[in-house]
């Protein structure tokens, strides 16, 4: 039995794994929310999975390293600064950042990145996803991590290839471009699809979210693998063994 910390445990995630963590036989050691001592949840974990939020995560990672303890960061909309502060703090603890924690999504990834890396450049890459009406960030932290895979496979960098929130007189598809539409509305927990779009054909990969559990049950088990782990900074797809 592990004892699991929660950082944003009130929010509608840190509500699932409160669930997902008692059904896996383990133990919610602690929860803290806006304004909580972090340090103290850390203190009395074997791993901190963190939803919170962008603005509190340096405060987090200092929590979990005086902690001496792996932390799981699902929370997405993070820029350059908090890579590099992931980058950091993976020197003294394990850190597992995603920007989707379901096994779904992850075997998803491997698949794009497959996928793009065997079907060439003269096949084009677009990424569709929704959600529900509250989401703030866009595309979303899925999209991204599947524009990462896919430019992995093609071997180039998604920020130098990536096309968005296209409008007006664009011109032409810049050849090799990774694009994303983002969608917004009702109660859509995630729907996710990357086309590869050739020369009369199209390869579609997709995965949808009926219930925002999959995702808990995710970070459970990344949380889980992650304990005993050398210093590092990990991939849900080492989770799974891929």
């Amino acid at each position: 039995m592990a004892r699991i910390g929660i950082i944003g445990g009130a929010g509608r995630m840190g509500q699932a794994l409160t669930r997902a963590i008692t059904a896996a036989g383990h133990e919610v050691s602690g929860a803290a929310d806006k304004g909580d001592d972090v340090a103290s949840v850390a203190d009395s974990s074997d791993a901190l999975v963190d939803f919170s939020s962008p603005l509190a995560l340096t405060g987090n990672l200092h929590a979990a390293i005086g902690a001496g303890v792996p932390i799981l960061i699902g929370t997405t909309g993070l820029g350059e600064e908090h890579h590099v502060a992931i980058d950091n703090a993976a020197r003294a603890i394990p850190v597992l950042q995603t920007g989707n924690t379901s096994l779904g999504v992850t075997l998803l990834a491997h698949l794009v990145r497959e996928a793009a890396a065997r079907l060439d450049a003269d096949w084009d890459i677009e990424i569709v996803e929704m959600h529900h009406r509250m989401k703030v960030d866009a595309p979303s932290g899925t999209a991204l991590l599947l524009g990462e895979a896919a430019a992995a496979g093609r071997g180039i960098t998604l920020a130098d290839n990536k096309e968005s929130g296209r409008d007006g007189h664009t011109g032409a598809r810049a050849p090799g471009a990774i694009g994303f539409a983002a969608l917004r509305g009702g109660t859509v927990a995630g729907e996710h699809a990357v086309i590869l779009a050739g020369e009369q054909e199209r390869v579609t990969l997709s995965h949808s979210a009926e219930d925002r559990m999959i995702f808990a049950h995710g970070a459970v088990k990344g949380a889980t693998w992650m304990i005993g782990q050398d210093a590092g900074r990990y991939r849900m797809e080492q989770v799974l063994g891929l």
